[in-house]
């Protein structure tokens, strides 16, 4: 899957991805978990497993992170849910590089 759309649920700690988004992937073994969620719907939902170091691209650059994968009807438009922790570094990531191509000769940022 070259391209889609996301959500960003800033008040999510989870990036969640449909069951049905991960088998076309082909990713790697889901990880087991017990974690027990409670959907906007107020819907209680058990994750099938959870898959890690998905890469994921933002821009020009690709940030691995974790998605809890849910066995849920998902709105074909909108494939994955981003949680605020994957969209602050992404968007630390993006504004580092449009600060430096905006001044090239900038000194580097201290570690």
């Amino acid at each position: 899957m070259d391209e889609c759309l996301a959500l960003a649920d800033l008040g999510a700690s989870i990036n969640l991805m449909p069951l049905s988004v991960w088998n076309k992937l082909s990713l790697l073994d889901l990880s087991p978990t017990c974690m027990t969620l409670e959907l906007a719907d107020r819907s209680i939902s058990r994750p099938v497993g959870i898959a890690e170091d998905v890469s994921v691209k933002a821009g020009k650059f690709h940030f691995p992170d974790d998605f809890v994968v849910v066995d849920f009807d998902s709105d074909p438009r909108v494939l994955l849910i981003l949680g605020r922790f994957f969209l602050k570094t992404g968007r630390d990531i993006l504004l580092l590089e449009e600060f430096l191509n905006d001044d090239p000769s900038s000194p580097p940022l201290p570690p």
